[in-house]
């Protein structure tokens, strides 16, 4: 694969590839069929508060937590999305904002792809996701990977941030556990992540002169070795042991989800039916906060998905279906994780998808 680390426009030397963007009178480009462009900044919102159209932007994906002294205050952000085939890519800047991809937010919306993060101002303050998997962030710039099929909050700083969106198919081809590399962060400290964050840093500068075909492979370049590289800090790529490390976490979640509705599985049980070293299998989950926690905060996940998918369901049979032992047991468990009782998740996350 080609890095992509010219930082120079196509359109500089006066001559485009066939079907690449055009310059516009304003400095912005037409861009080539098959490559989509959005822009919106906060500069243009009024007489709405900016942080406010900021949080309707962005609402669809992730929500802006905020205080009615932050909207007070001044604010600014911005950002370019592209999008070509079933890749996107968005180059934003933003000031300060706390950010939440809940659970609730999940079980309403259909975005499951990995979004790969490159700080290339500012950085990630501190990340936490449902699985307790905090880690905290630096002045450097920072690479942060996403599954967007789990829950996280962040707190951002004033940044600029370049994201490739992927889906979990093309993923999954580089890195078969690639769910464990949600709420990862690699800081850019070595010559190797300055080459990536170049050539991602490249591509924003580029994209908007390429063609369709062009710009398809510079995402699909840049997704893969972004993978490669979250795949290879959370050891489950690069030589045979990370292979079979791979293979043996996967064998063992493909257990846990085919008998999570089982009352009777727990640690014990699944080390006695698949043969596997306890000290083995508790250190391949413990970023999950261990293997009982794992098995827990997946039921959890499935019964939030349940309450939204069978609204008629009565909470008590989505707890019992799910192995938790009684409905107390599960309401103490679901607002511990969630923050939320099962019930007043199901309404918020009905009404929610209602609008």
């Amino acid at each position: 694969m080609t890095l992509l680390v010219e930082r120079e426009n196509p359109a500089a030397s006066g001559q485009q590839a066939e079907g690449a963007a055009s310059a516009m009178p304003d400095g912005s480009h037409r861009l080539a069929p098959g490559v989509d462009r959005s822009h919106f900044d906060t500069r243009g919102a009024a007489p709405i508060p900016p942080l406010l159209a900021w949080r309707d932007r962005v609402g669809h994906v992730i929500d802006v937590i905020t205080s009615s002294a932050e909207i007070e205050n001044p604010f600014s952000a911005s950002i370019d999305r592209y999008a070509v085939g079933e890749l996107a890519f968005t180059d934003c800047r933003s000031g300060r904002l706390l950010l939440d991809r809940s659970i609730a937010r999940i079980s309403t919306d259909r975005m499951r792809d990995y979004a790969f993060h490159v700080f290339l101002e500012g950085g990630m303050e501190s990340i936490s996701g449902h699985y307790p998997h905090d880690q905290n962030g630096s002045e450097m710039a920072s690479l942060v990977a996403l599954d967007m099929n789990q829950p996280a909050r962040m707190q951002r700083g004033a940044c600029r941030v370049l994201t490739v969106f992927a889906p979990a198919a093309l993923v999954e081809t580089v890195v078969p556990d690639a769910d464990a590399m949600h709420g990862r962060v690699i800081e850019n400290r070595t010559p190797l992540t300055r080459l990536l964050v170049q050539h991602v840093a490249a591509l924003a500068d580029n994209l908007p002169g390429m063609s369709a075909d062009e710009a398809q492979t510079a995402l699909r370049t840049s997704a893969q070795l972004l993978v490669a590289a979250f795949g290879k800090e959370a050891r489950l790529t690069g030589n045979a042991r990370a292979a079979a490390r791979a293979a043996m976490v996967s064998q063992v979640k493909h257990y846990i989800r085919a008998n999570l509705h089982q009352a009777e599985l727990s640690p014990e049980s699944l080390i006695q039916a698949l043969q596997l070293p306890r000290p083995t299998l508790y250190r391949m989950f413990h970023h999950e906060g261990g293997l009982g926690t794992y098995i827990r905060n997946l039921r959890l996940r499935a019964a939030a998905d349940e309450l939204v998918g069978f609204p008629h369901l009565a909470v008590m049979d989505i707890a019992y279906g799910l192995g938790f032992k009684s409905p107390s047991d599960f309401t103490r468990a679901f607002r511990r994780a969630y923050e939320i009782s099962p019930q007043d998740f199901r309404v918020r996350a009905l009404e929610s998808r209602r609008r």
